[in-house]
């Protein structure tokens, strides 16, 4: 029950007074301004049983629990439903109780002009009292330009008129039938390709974009425009998230380079996804890594029963501890440390935990590193550690083993793209045999965006060092994609394996147009606020192992579709025979090769497409 304080009484008794005028207007009005004797006395009677009627009705309608400071049109509603009540109930008793000289006419306008008076009254504090508080807001913050005029915009504006931190000063749109017009008041002064022009006549220095939909090219547009102008360019939530409710449209942000890459957002099978992942114990190998931990957030949306974390680096098992015990404290989690090369550990751990799906994200990934004095280590870490981690969930019943692949397996120059291409012939030698078997799916995409050892993190540092961002070639281009989008569709994909076949099936994600990696560097440059000619681009030569373009599919592979439009399935060759997997692994319980060289050489021939020489080419044409 609400407690009722004296404000309340006064709201009552305004109501009172207004009923009471409304009534003696309603025959003022009837009687042409001129009541005469008889009905005046009837008019002032009636006072007596009408007010008390509306003012209990209002009561019991509930009227007195809204604050006028914030009536709105659900207010208004309430009163409409109230008044209406009310005068229905009011002219009953006049027809049944045969109360005189209360004309027809009085009892319609009695209620049409007490929702005015009521409705307006109501209205006319709010206005008052926003006027008094934000009237003087409209002289405060830095003055900023909108680009952009459509309902995000209109969001925007409403919600910056309470900002002490901005003040629109006019908005942007290409659209031509807007320009002129006000929107909340706030005039559209041109269009976008303006921007420069209109900030410098009305001394803006920030600007933004508010418009969440919009194509890359527009933001990039904006970007450039902005950059050139030397202004800070901002941007508002995505659309989902706006209208998910999980983000409002005055959490302004920087622009991200995710931005400019135009990437949709990935649609999940939720329902599917939970049937895969709830209520199971999911082990994930290389869970402190930036693909193991993003894995492990969006799993814990399904609500698994258990979350294994199986990682060889403490801290990075430290940290994402830590980040579950702070954020997703309700969901069950087991860390452990350990080596996915060691088939002991991993034997215990199947043993104790028996998870029904594995992801196996360890693995070593960074290609210069790995092509020399560490091939061999490349070759144990992620062949034989795979051989391991499947054979674990093979002996122990897991129901899906999923392996994170990579396009630098197609067609491998490198040393990281051979073991890897081998580490997907393992998985398929080993689960996709027997049906009884767990389930072998394998995932390749290119890059995401902010990856441990990714060339994002490496220009955030150069940018912050002034410079110069070292590219190793002018035409090098990359796949990308964000990190959260590629473990949605290594979850999407895992979920789909093997439900029309035995397994094996190499799922290839659309990775969407390649990017130049210049061209990124440039786009870096300019969201971090500088241009071009304050840090520099510097190129380098390509590396060792290292390719102008990535490939998603191998010469001899074509795909299918599946049900989800952005994953494919690439048909390989016949998976190897046990006879292969056990050659391979006699190789890799061997003493480790002297040289890399010696490496190289044998990984050739057990990928055949692996052409390491194709490298020392690369170099030659590079520097010619």
């Amino acid at each position: 029950m609400i407690k009722p304080n004296p404000r309340t009484f006064i709201i009552l008794a305004h109501d009172a007074l207004a009923s009471a005028a409304a009534w003696l207007a309603a025959y003022w009005l009837r009687f042409n301004l001129d009541i005469p004797a008889e009905f005046l006395h009837a008019a002032t009677a009636g006072i007596f049983w009408v007010v008390p009627l509306y003012l209990a009705i209002f009561v019991g309608a509930g009227l007195y629990r809204g604050m006028w400071r914030y009536a709105s049109l659900s207010d208004l509603r309430r009163i409409l439903l109230a008044i209406a009540l009310a005068a229905v109930i009011s002219a009953a008793a006049t027809l049944m109780l045969g109360i005189e000289k209360v004309p027809r006419s009085v009892l319609i306008l009695h209620p049409v002009l007490l929702v005015l008076v009521m409705g307006g009254s109501r209205f006319t504090y709010r206005a008052w009292k926003e006027y008094g508080l934000y009237s003087a807001l409209r002289f405060m913050g830095k003055p900023v330009l909108v680009l952009g005029a459509g309902d995000a915009a209109a969001m925007l504006l409403r919600e910056l008129e309470h900002s002490r931190d901005w003040r629109v000063v006019g908005l942007l749109d290409d659209d031509a039938e807007k320009l002129g017009r006000q929107l909340h008041g706030v005039r559209i002064l041109g269009t976008i390709d303006q921007l420069d022009q209109w900030t410098k006549k009305l001394d803006v220095t920030n600007v933004i974009l508010a418009m969440p939909s919009v194509a890359t090219n527009v933001r990039r547009q904006a970007i450039n425009t902005a950059a050139h102008a030397g202004i800070a360019l901002l941007t508002v939530p995505a659309m989902d998230d706006l209208l998910s409710g999980r983000v409002s449209i005055s959490q302004i942000r920087k622009i991200e380079l995710e931005d400019l890459l135009g990437r949709e957002q990935v649609m999940l099978d939720e329902a599917g996804l939970r049937e895969f992942l709830g209520d199971k114990t999911v082990l994930i190998t290389g869970a402190g890594g930036s693909i193991g931990a993003e894995l492990a957030r969006q799993i814990a949306r399904f609500k698994p029963e258990r979350l294994v974390f199986y990682e060889l680096s403490e801290f990075a098992l430290y940290r994402i501890e830590q980040e579950f015990a702070e954020f997703f404290d309700t969901q069950p989690i087991v860390c452990l440390a350990g080596d996915v090369k060691d088939g002991a550990r991993l034997d215990a751990v199947f043993t104790q935990y028996q998870p029904q799906v594995v992801f196996h994200a360890a693995a070593y990934k960074h290609v210069p590193l790995m092509e020399d004095g560490n091939a061999w280590e490349a070759v144990r870490n992620n062949v034989a550690g795979t051989l391991c981690v499947a054979r674990a969930a093979q002996v122990h019943g897991a129901e899906k083993f999923v392996l994170i692949s990579t396009d630098k397996a197609v067609n491998p120059t490198n040393v990281m793209g051979a073991t890897k291409r081998l580490a997907e012939m393992v998985s398929q030698a080993i689960l996709s045999r027997d049906a009884a078997k767990p389930n072998c799916v394998i995932v390749r995409f290119g890059n995401v965006l902010g990856s441990n050892g990714s060339v994002i993190p490496k220009f955030n540092e150069q940018i912050a060092r002034g410079g110069p961002l070292t590219v190793t070639h002018p035409d090098i281009t990359r796949y990308f994609m964000s990190i959260p989008e590629a473990a949605q569709l290594v979850l999407q994909a895992g979920m789909m394996g093997g439900k029309t076949s035995a397994g094996g099936e190499i799922f290839v994600l659309d990775m969407g147009e390649p990017v130049k990696i210049a061209d990124l560097a440039r786009d870096m440059i300019r969201l971090s606020g500088f241009a071009e000619d304050e840090i520099k681009i510097e190129f380098t030569g390509l590396r060792p192992g290292e390719k102008l373009y990535e490939e998603l599919l191998a010469d001899g592979e074509r795909t299918l579709p599946t049900p989800h439009p952005k994953l494919r399935i690439a048909r390989t060759s016949a998976c190897p025979d046990q006879a292969w997997l056990e050659s391979l692994q006699r190789w890799l319980s061997a003493s480790p090769p002297a040289q890399p060289d010696a490496v190289k050489r044998e990984l050739a021939r057990w990928v055949t497409e692996y052409q390491p020489q194709i490298t020392a080419q690369m170099n030659e044409r590079a520097k010619n």
